[in-house]
């Protein structure tokens, strides 16, 4: 990732528009700026969420609060908690997420 042309300044997410994107089962919400090639999200999961979809994107990912269970398509899971991250590459291994009790992201892709 490169983060070029970024010049610095300040995001007040309570001014960012939230918009709804649904899952499998239950919701997402994300708050989106993008930088450049950059995309910065707060992303809050209702509680039981399942993604539609197996991801290839790459992120940067924190979880702020409550539990996030990321399976990749080759069978393992991870959970993480508050103050635990992962990173994956573009491409690198198809995952997905979900939540039984919800949970509160910060993701850079």
């Amino acid at each position: 990732m490169q983060m070029c042309g970024i010049p610095f300044a300040v995001t007040d997410w309570t001014q960012v528009e939230r918009t709804e994107h649904k899952g499998h089962k239950g919701s997402a919400y994300w708050w989106t700026c993008n930088f450049g090639d950059v995309r910065v999200r707060m992303v809050e999961y209702t509680p039981g969420y399942l993604a539609d979809h197996w991801c290839s994107k790459g992120h940067v990912v924190l979880c702020v609060e409550g539990q996030l269970d990321t399976e990749l398509s080759d069978g393992r899971k991870f959970t993480l908690t508050s103050g635990m991250s992962y990173q994956v590459g573009d491409n690198a291994e198809t995952h997905r997420s979900s939540t039984s009790q919800g949970a509160k992201l910060f993701i850079v892709d």
